[in-house]
């Protein structure tokens, strides 16, 4: 059986498909003609195409115009990539995490990566992106299979043998790993000059790699500066974790994506949750820089600012999501702020040079732990403005009315569980609303 790959992300490959339509004007401009350079579409990550062909009242005349059947991957992948389109080339990553070239008005295949052959261990989770870059006649393909970092020449689908050993490094590059622990990638990061800014994706269980923030150049391969977000003895959050932490725990990762300031030079990234999602009594505090949303010198990796939306995280409320840089109008002024979608379902908005919030964020008080030995942080923020966009809470109201037998049913289970947001795991059980996919997923918002 295979897959296809038919307008993964439809606004991209809908600039080819649409029949029926008004030609009369010609074709479409050069202007109106966008490209896709970006995961996501840009750096400031809003999914946004100025192109007007397609229109609500002509949606229904798209067609099917090519498709592109891919190699079957291990069934644990599935296609979750957000193409480039880049001088009429589609680049994209296919089911079993290849790197594939299409001709974006046809299909036609230009070429195929398949890096399987060179690493047979094989890579876990999803291929979402590619990072690309190019400097004059120098075009290249950013990915990570497996546990290797790979530079693929752009035109032809090669490896750029000047990068790193042929034209790959170890992803590990200045950790201090071991044999039983791994580090991957899922969604690619973003490039600065000529420095690839990288998250990483981890074990969620014991023993986990840490989920330290890099730089790496992108002509050598080699590693610029290093963030990390489990802070080592004399850096910034270090208290708020055990004094071992550093050493023992992990998690605390960047595998979403980021944004980019390019003009301010700061690089946004938001953080997962330690490692364990639900257990953190070996990680008493609040737990810098895990689920924080982080504002670094993309230049030197050196903190602007930082955001912490979840303290001492019990729920898997990672952010899920890179942030989108947005501009905003407050007080009749207009301000350059940085948004943070949630699992949580909230919405945190931020002047992008100084981290102030725009609008109110309180610490409300949360129940706490009936576990031995944890220790739930007492207070959660929340922000008062703008309101969530998803459930908080299942009350009583909600129960299914669609018979008094189901009625009667629900009513009994509801009662045996906690149903008050960001109740900490417990032995009795909770109803938790946004469940722990979100409310905001990975595809983020627009």
């Amino acid at each position: 059986m295979k897959t296809v790959l038919q307008h993964t992300l439809s606004l991209l490959i809908s600039m080819w498909v649409l029949v029926g339509c008004d030609h009369k004007k010609g074709p479409i401009s050069e202007k109106q003609n966008k490209e896709w350079p970006y995961y996501h579409g840009s750096l400031d990550n809003n999914q946004y195409s100025e192109l007007q062909q397609i229109t609500k009242k002509n949606v229904y005349d798209l067609k099917l115009a090519w498709s592109y059947e891919m190699e079957e991957g291990s069934g644990t992948s599935k296609v979750k990539c957000n193409p480039l389109v880049i001088d009429g080339i589609l680049y994209g990553t296919t089911d079993a995490k290849d790197v594939v070239a299409l001709d974006a008005a046809t299909g036609e295949e230009k070429w195929i990566f398949k890096p399987r052959e060179l690493d047979k261990k094989g890579s876990q989770g999803p291929a979402r992106g590619l990072v690309y870059w190019e400097k004059e006649d120098d075009k290249r393909l950013f990915y990570v299979y497996s546990e290797y970092l790979y530079a693929i020449n752009a035109e032809t689908g090669m490896l750029v043998n000047s990068f790193g050993g042929n034209g790959r490094i170890h992803f590990s590059i200045g950790l201090e790993l071991g044999q039983d622990k791994r580090i991957s990638q899922t969604t690619p990061g973003v490039i600065y000059k000529e420095l690839l800014i990288a998250g990483s994706f981890v074990s969620e269980y014991l023993p986990a790699a840490p989920g330290d923030i890099r730089a790496i150049n992108v002509v050598t391969g080699k590693l610029e500066w290093i963030f990390h977000t489990i802070p080592r003895p004399g850096e910034f959050g270090y208290d708020t974790w055990p004094p071992e932490a550093y050493k023992t725990l992990g998690g605390a990762n960047s595998w979403p994506g980021m944004s980019l300031d390019e003009a301010r030079g700061i690089v946004f990234i938001p953080t997962a949750s330690p490692t364990y999602d639900f257990y953190g009594a070996n990680r008493k505090g609040t737990n810098l820089f895990g689920n924080c949303l982080l504002a670094l010198d993309a230049k030197t990796g050196k903190r602007i600012w930082h955001y912490q939306i979840v303290h001492h995280d019990l729920w898997d409320r990672d952010l899920p999501c890179p942030p989108n840089l947005i501009t905003v109008t407050r007080g009749g002024k207009q301000r350059d702020a940085v948004a943070q979608a949630t699992k949580s379902g909230y919405i945190y908005l931020f002047d992008r040079e100084t981290g102030t919030p725009l609008f109110d964020i309180k610490e409300v008080p949360v129940p706490s732990s009936t576990i031995r030995d944890e220790e739930a942080w007492p207070t959660q923020p929340i922000p008062v403005k703008p309101p969530p966009f998803a459930r908080q809470q299942m009350m009583e109201t909600d129960i299914t009315n669609i018979s008094p037998k189901a009625n009667t049913h629900v009513q009994k289970e509801y009662r045996k569980y906690t149903t008050e947001p960001f109740s900490p795991p417990s032995t009795q059980g909770s109803i938790v609303m946004p469940f722990f996919n979100g409310g905001a997923s990975w595809g983020g918002a627009a």
